[in-house]
């Protein structure tokens, strides 16, 4: 008869299963398993029925005391919106306002300062006259006393020939003009340019020496480099150098040169600087560096900027546009230079728009206008995400445009005469193109121009006080006099200080000029550490200000 192991026999005792070779771990973990089941329903069983009276008591005790705590909790909860509901009222509390609190906290942003810079715009139609060594630009710059950037834009500085707008530009004359208003700004002796070289005072000088070496046909594109200095560096981003904590002595982001004539040049150009000595106001560096200049034809357009000034100067870009012959050729038509001063971007325009003063030729004024506001486009430079710098004029914070609009005057010669020897230029500005088409929202709609209180700028005799008309027997070659050259603004931020005109008889244009105060926005850097009183929630703000003050919520 076979054996039978334990797992087949349960009557077998664990004596005998021990001894038992055959028995596995298995059968072990199986039987401890089904011992513990029938165990533990017994243990909860006399747990249960061993509880006395004492342990239901104590948990009766339990319940009221939680009740308590929790009515108590209630009752502070209420204290405590009490308190925050009357803590303005309340004079022994302080004031805690978090409303920009979180905000404040959550990223320590860069402040915004405000800072007002003084520019100088002028225009003058220049009539196609080259410039001469007599000519001197101090009275016409320095109105109003010095500005810290000054924007000269002349139209007609050559004739507007088949020559020079078909062919190829003279840009002679742009030189000649360049190398006069750095004589103006930067204080130089302006008798120099008479000096005839070694001809002594009691001999007179021959024909060929009183030909001054200001005249030896300069280039303008090394002349304009060496009057700027790094020209490179303008034109790129500096984003990154736009804080005030960020001083030109302690770190400098571009370098000016500190004498604007110590670059190598050419033959002629050292025969032309060599009559233009340095400063006696300001020996050894040029107070003003020339930022850009454009020129378009008889169109001319150059910015200067006090030399502290360029550092914070940057995204420098130049656009023009032709709207003369067939709507595109360059006798008449606008350049503009764009750039930013710290925070801001500004934009210079300086146009010559379509001439005749016969009804409706304003309204081909009006369409030169739209046409460079619609297509003037300037190149991407700045892949800043935060800012970028603009591409259209009207997208600039803070635009200022200029030159001979070429807006007349709509009443008869004779009548507008009389008005003129009265005086009376309240009523004949009441008859002025550019006046009437803006108030209709024909042109320049939201642009603004300064009061105009001088006497119309065109047009005029060479060499005279009097008006074309005055001398003229043909009707044909009158001219009504008007306000031709004017200076208009858009943006805000912007206030005018002085609007007026030149008296120089140099051309059939006066000049035009006018000085603004710029309000410019400044990225202030505020360092990680915060100091003792300061925060970042305002310029010069305390931390108390900003932050949450420690104090009780149960007092009253």
């Amino acid at each position: 008869m076979p054996k039978t192991t334990p797992a087949e026999n349960p009557s077998s005792s664990p004596t005998s299963s021990s001894n038992d070779n055959s028995f596995s771990p298995a059968d072990i973990t199986v039987k401890t398993i089904k011992k513990k089941k029938s165990i533990l329903p017994k243990i909860f069983s006399s747990k249960k029925s061993c509880k006395t009276s004492d342990d239901v008591v104590s948990e009766s005790e339990i319940d009221k005391k939680l009740a308590e705590r929790r009515k108590v909790f209630l009752d502070d909860s209420r204290l405590i919106r009490k308190s925050f509901s009357e803590r303005k009222s309340n004079p022994r509390i302080e004031g805690l306002d978090l409303s920009n609190f979180d905000s404040t906290l959550a990223s320590v942003a860069p402040v915004m300062d405000r800072i007002n810079y003084r520019i100088f715009v002028g225009t003058w139609n220049v009539g196609g006259r080259n410039p001469t060594n007599e000519l001197n630009l101090d009275d016409f710059l320095h109105v109003e006393g010095s500005s810290d950037i000054y924007v000269i834009g002349f139209q007609e500085i050559v004739p507007l020939n088949a020559g020079n707008v078909l062919v190829l530009e003279d840009n002679e004359p742009a030189a000649r003009w360049l190398t006069l208003i750095n004589i103006a700004l930067n204080r130089i002796n302006h008798s120099s340019l008479n000096s005839t070289g070694d001809s002594s005072p009691s001999t007179k000088p021959s024909k060929d020496s009183s030909k001054s070496n200001f005249f030896q046909k300069p280039n303008l594109k090394l002349l304009s480099k060496n009057l700027r200095g790094d020209s490179s560096l303008v034109k790129t981003c500096n984003c990154c150098f736009d804080s005030l904590t960020l001083l030109p002595e302690t770190h400098r982001p571009r370098r000016i040169h500190d004498n604007p004539f110590q670059n190598r040049y050419t033959s002629s150009m050292e025969e032309f600087f060599s009559i233009v000595p340095e400063s006696s106001a300001y020996p050894g560096f040029a107070e003003y560096n020339l930022i850009s200049s454009k020129q378009m034809v008889g169109i001319f357009l150059s910015i200067w900027a006090r030399k502290e000034l360029v550092p914070y100067i940057g995204h420098v870009r130049v656009s023009s546009m032709g709207t003369g012959i067939m709507g595109c050729l360059g006798n008449k038509g606008c350049t503009s230079i764009s750039m930013t001063l710290h925070r801001t971007s500004l934009c210079f325009v300086c146009s010559h728009l379509a001439s005749g003063q016969k009804d409706g030729d304003e309204l081909k004024r009006n369409a030169d206008v739209a046409d460079i506001l619609k297509g003037m486009q300037f190149p991407k430079i700045c892949k800043n995400s935060e800012k970028k710098a603009p591409e259209k004029i009207i997208d600039h914070d803070r635009v200022l445009w200029f030159g001979d609009l070429n807006y007349r005057v709509s009443l008869p010669y004779e009548e507008a005469r009389l008005l003129l020897e009265e005086n009376d230029w309240d009523t004949l500005l009441e008859k002025d193109q550019l006046k009437i088409e803006r108030d209709s929202g024909r042109v320049f709609s939201g642009w603004k121009e300064g009061r105009v209180m001088f006497a119309p700028t065109y047009k005029y005799n060479q060499n005279s006080d009097m008006y074309a008309g005055e001398t003229t027997k043909s009707k044909k070659k009158r001219r009504t006099p008007a306000w031709c050259d004017r200076i208009l603004w858009h943006g805000h931020g912007i206030e005018q200080l002085h609007y007026a005109r030149g008296e120089s008889r140099f051309s059939d244009h006066r000049p035009v000029c006018a000085v603004f105060s710029v309000d410019v926005e400044v990225r202030r850097k505020i360092s990680s550490r915060f100091r003792k009183g300061y925060s970042s929630c305002t310029a010069g703000s305390r931390l108390s200000d900003c932050a949450p003050q420690r104090h009780s919520f149960y007092e009253f």
